[in-house]
């Protein structure tokens, strides 16, 4: 492999891991909200609580899911970084260290924990793709 052959994987691979990290934060974050706007319940003028239980507010998703977007960057770094090196394996890491922080968070939010899980598989599938496709040009370099 000469220089310039190195230059251009190094290139391929910076430009695969930002375009991961970067453009992911937003395809998510409109994806999630599509999803919220048809699923939004629809009350009616007059609808009342039931119990008295029910006039708490419930906890948005932003105040349960603290800290989303900059954990999406990085996970969505790590799993192209990996899928780039050639390390799959570190894909099961990445989904167990997410799983395990996240899981007493979402307990007793089921809204919450469907937003998290359609954020987690889009942000996941948008890193593979991207480092899918990194991994296609470096085969065309090489």
């Amino acid at each position: 492999m000469n220089v310039g052959e190195i230059l251009l994987t190094v290139a391929v691979a910076c430009l695969a891991l930002g375009v991961s990290a970067g453009v992911g934060a937003p395809l998510t974050g409109w994806l999630l909200g599509r999803i919220a706007r048809r699923t939004e319940p629809e009350n009616e003028p007059g609808d009342q609580p039931e119990d008295a239980q029910a006039l708490e507010p419930e906890p948005t998703a932003a105040e349960v899911l603290r800290g989303g977007l900059w954990i999406g960057i990085l996970e969505r770094f790590a799993i192209t970084g990996c899928i780039l090196v050639g390390y799959p394996a570190g894909i099961a890491v990445i989904v167990a260290i997410k799983g395990l922080g996240r899981f007493r968070s979402l307990d007793g939010h089921a809204n919450v924990a469907e937003r998290f899980l359609v954020g987690t598989l889009a942000s996941y599938l948008w890193a593979a793709l991207i480092g899918l496709g990194g991994l296609a040009l470096f085969h065309l370099i090489g």
